[in-house]
């Protein structure tokens, strides 16, 4: 093919001068693109610089340079005294898009695969409202809280410091170092844990903390305990690692030892997954003695506890109980916990705590996935903790909460309480909330969706033993609460029974 071809390149190359990339590049890239499906074949001959120039009005220099990227990248060939040409060696992959109805632009994509692979529906998540202007979460904190000034110097600072270039490179494989050692300190005095850095594997937050437990310790088959109300991001994965999974009742003391203690007379079981200091839905605390029993029967029976570090920071009436793993003397314990909630839900700051042996396996998975997390922002935070702000940020933290727990409670009584049933949570950040059985709580959701209230269908759980919502308060500011709350008690009268 000796003369130029025939391309009406003004329909080809799309130019965007809004764009942060340079024209000459969009040139080459879109030609690049024009070869790749076949559009602009083997041996065809470009048009000259200047005529092409003309064609799409741009300057000739401009064209010169594109020509010249796409003789760099082995596209083009140039020829003296003859023009440049499509190189011989490129290989069309696409059918002729301009064959019938498979005509194709440049400027589209495929919407679907051509080959198949696997889907699993239990990652479904329901889409968030996006007009919404406030929204009911199952317990998220206040982001407009988060300590950004404190946090912002002491990133920075670090950031100038030489000695911190060493956390730009690959590092160690279980988080940072220095990290791992002011959270182990904290751990123990703030958790009553006996463990060191060793003990300690950093995560991007809880999700991955169960993730990694899951993927390294179970096996397709294996049998999972949860509470029954329970938390549904862990159920999707373990299932999604191929678990069975089993529920066992909660009352006001937490999940039932004895539902526990007939399933492992029955079957094996692998793993019991526990959120003990706030139940996950339902708020309530696991007793002292049944933690005690608890972990006798995973030493009896030889499944491991799992144990959630929800929501341990925020407790009002009282201190908190002691986790499990402060008592485990048989390595039956996998601990995990963040300060997703303490700081912001957006700086992924996780840990995972279990012995040593383990910790060095799920370490060389997580490597596989995350090579070693965040090893400045690790930095920022050990910092922080030797020094105790987070702490105190967590003092001031608990009384604002505490202040919006009081008036969600009092806003509850005072409008809702012919349709709703509910306890002062002794912590966390969402209230167990349970309402008139009469009541449909999808159509209380799509009403509150009329109201630009965001109400999420994971926390509505209604059948025909349960009408409950969980509702989170912690992300909501008094005024906020006052106009939300009526939000919901329009909702609701509107529903009709």
């Amino acid at each position: 093919m000796s003369s130029p071809v025939k391309i009406p390149f003004k329909s080809v190359i799309l130019i965007d001068k809004s764009l942060a990339t340079a024209v000459y590049l969009q040139i080459a890239r879109q030609l690049i693109n024009a070869i790749q499906r076949g559009i602009l074949m083997p041996g065809i001959q470009l048009p000259g610089s200047r005529a092409l120039a003309e064609e799409i009005g741009v300057h000739r220099k401009t064209i010169i340079a594109a020509y010249d990227e796409l003789d760099a990248q082995g596209w083009t060939e140039t020829t003296p005294n003859k023009g440049t040409f499509i190189s011989k060696n490129t290989e069309r992959k696409r059918p002729d898009p301009f064959l019938g109805s498979n005509r194709q632009y440049l400027d589209s994509y495929p919407e679907q695969t051509g080959y198949s692979f696997r889907q699993s529906i239990l990652l479904d998540w329901p889409p968030d409202l996006p007009n919404a202007e406030l929204k009911f979460t199952d317990g998220l904190p206040d982001i407009r809280l988060a300590p950004l000034d404190k946090l912002g110097r002491m990133y920075s600072g670090i950031l100038r410091r030489k000695s911190s270039r060493e956390h730009l490179g690959y590092s160690h494989v279980e988080g940072n170092l220095f990290y791992r050692e002011a959270l182990a300190f904290y751990l123990n005095t703030t958790r009553g844990l006996h463990i060191d850095k060793g003990n300690v594997l950093t995560t991007r937050g809880v999700h991955m903390g169960i993730y990694l437990t899951s993927s390294v310790l179970l096996a397709p088959g294996d049998v999972v305990i949860v509470g029954q109300l329970g938390y549904y991001i862990a159920n999707m994965i373990f299932q999604q690692a191929g678990a069975t999974i089993c529920s066992v009742p909660v009352d006001q003391d937490g999940i039932s030892v004895e539902a526990v203690k007939d399933l492992c007379e029955k079957q094996r079981i692998r793993m019991l997954y526990l959120t003990p200091h706030h139940h996950y839905p339902t708020t309530v605390t696991l007793s002292a003695e049944r933690r005690v029993e608890l972990l006798n029967l995973s030493v009896k029976y030889g499944f491991i506890i799992l144990e959630d570090d929800y929501d341990y920071d925020f407790h009002f009436n009282s201190s908190p109980l002691l986790p499990l793993a402060s008592a485990d003397s048989s390595g039956m314990v996998v601990y995990i916990g963040s300060f997703c909630k303490s700081l912001a839900p957006g700086l992924r700051a996780g840990y995972l705590i279990a012995p040593q042996n383990l910790i060095k396996a799920l370490a060389k998975f997580r490597r596989i996935v995350d090579r070693q997390g965040d090893m400045l922002m690790e930095q920022t935070l050990g910092e922080l903790l030797g020094e105790g702000e987070v702490n105190r940020h967590l003092r001031k933290l608990l009384k604002v909460y505490e202040e919006r727990r009081q008036l969600m409670c009092t806003l509850f009584k005072d409008k809702l309480s012919d349709y709703v049933q509910f306890n002062a949570p002794p912590g966390g950040l969402a209230m167990w909330t349970q309402w008139d059985p009469s009541l449909n709580l999808m159509r209380i959701s799509k009403n509150c969706q009329k109201k630009k209230l965001h109400l999420p269908p994971t926390l509505l759980y209604q059948n025909e033993h349960t009408t409950a919502m969980r509702l989170g308060f912690g992300n909501l500011n008094q005024d906020e609460l006052v106009t939300a709350v009526s939000m919901l008690e329009d909702a609701v009268k509107s529903s009709g029974k």
